[in-house]
């Protein structure tokens, strides 16, 4: 699994303005805040700071490793 730091940030805004919604009833900003394109604007500004990331899975080097000694002994044995 492969993420964007977009992703993470525009989902992690989403929570963060439904937590804010919960403990004020009203919130103009809030409101106006969710319903714009939050993706695109973070994602801009990420890029700007040169912060555009992708972020991948813990264990991601134990799978790669994994795997590429699956498909050498898969060549291994066919050759």
């Amino acid at each position: 699994m492969v993420v964007e730091a977009a992703t993470i940030a525009a989902d992690s805004l989403d929570i963060f303005i439904k937590k804010m919604q919960e403990q004020a009833k009203s919130n103009d900003f809030l409101n106006h805040l969710k319903e714009e394109d939050k993706y695109s604007v973070i994602k801009e500004a990420l890029v700007e700071e040169k912060f555009d990331l992708i972020v991948t899975p813990k264990e991601i080097d134990d799978l790669i490793a994994n795997m590429s000694s699956v498909v050498a002994r898969g060549i291994n044995k066919s050759l």
